[in-house]
């Protein structure tokens, strides 16, 4: 807990203590769609990599990866990844966060582009998406892919 007149480093993202534990709150990895969706696949007799490099040069993580089929998804959050359906810009700080999350949008077509031109299938969901669509869409991929059949 910060101190008594606690004031965030100069270029902080924090405006303040209770934003900064906030933030630091978010989970990055194994949030309630990722846990549904890979559940779901996992009872269809799939298994993969949790929170794994696709390609060990890069360093971006997928949040299910598929190595044998090279096959990574992504399920995105709508507000950190820019949901054209969901995203509200903050009141506070808005030239920060809409900043933060158009890098995040460009990192992510990046992302896309580079597994596309080494031979994987990228698929991305937003965490508002049917789980249930989801899993099937990345089994029906996974077992195509595997078949040979992209």
């Amino acid at each position: 807990m910060p101190q008594e007149g606690w004031e965030p480093p100069d270029g902080s993202w924090a405006s303040s203590a209770a934003r900064r534990r906030n933030m630091q709150a978010i989970k990055s990895r194994d949030t309630k769609p990722e846990r549904l969706i890979r559940r779901l696949v996992h009872s269809q007799g799939l298994r993969y990599r949790v929170a794994a490099k696709p390609l060990p040069a890069l360093r971006r993580t997928a949040d299910m990866v598929f190595r044998p089929s090279k096959v990574a998804v992504f399920v995105d959050g709508c507000y950190w990844h820019g949901c054209p359906e969901h995203y509200v810009q903050p009141k506070t700080n808005p030239g920060y966060w809409s900043d933060k999350v158009a890098r995040n949008v460009a990192r992510d077509r990046d992302t896309d582009q580079r597994l596309n031109e080494a031979g994987w299938t990228v698929l991305r969901f937003w965490e508002h998406e049917s789980p249930d669509a989801c899993a099937l869409e990345i089994t029906a991929t996974v077992i195509n892919r595997r078949l040979g059949r992209s």
